[in-house]
């Protein structure tokens, strides 16, 4: 098992702001996992992961002349939507408690966000999060997806 696990998120800056959404072909997530993950390519993805593994989220922007990185990550309440906050923030709602996050660290440039695999999650169950991307500045240069998901092995 390999002790990391690399999320690429690759975003259309342009696409996603004219469109106002992240959906439409505007933003593939792939990451290298070696557990076979689902949904390789599309915002469905869903990262299967083992306690104990460092995830890393990585935003590239396929345009280099557009910036794209991620402001936050937020994992859902079971079956809902709608929680705030970063990785590994407070909130009863909000699963899984991730250990050691301090949210984002500069490396190379890039901007990664990443956490280590809590050992309480329960097999086979997708843990759904929220995936904000900002790009460039302004009133609407946030966009966010509700659909990507780590699950243990």
């Amino acid at each position: 098992m390999n002790p990391h696990v690399n999320i690429v998120v690759l975003v259309d800056a342009v696409g996603a702001l004219s469109d106002q959404t992240l959906h439409n072909g505007n933003l593939s997530l792939v990451d290298d996992g070696s557990f076979g993950s689902r949904g390789q390519g599309t915002t469905e993805l869903c990262t299967v992961v083992m306690p104990g593994q460092v995830v890393q989220w990585t935003a590239i922007a396929i345009d280099v002349q557009t910036t794209a990185e991620i402001s936050a990550i937020t994992f859902l309440p079971p079956g809902g939507t709608g929680a705030t906050g970063g990785v590994g923030g407070a909130g009863a709602e909000r699963a899984p408690a991730w250990e050691a996050q301090d949210g984002g660290h500069e490396n190379l440039d890039l901007k990664v966000w990443e956490g280590i695999v809590p050992a309480h999650l329960v097999r086979g169950v997708p843990y759904r999060y929220r995936l904000e991307v900002q790009m460039h500045e302004g009133r609407d240069s946030v966009l966010h997806i509700d659909t990507p998901a780590l699950m243990c092995a």
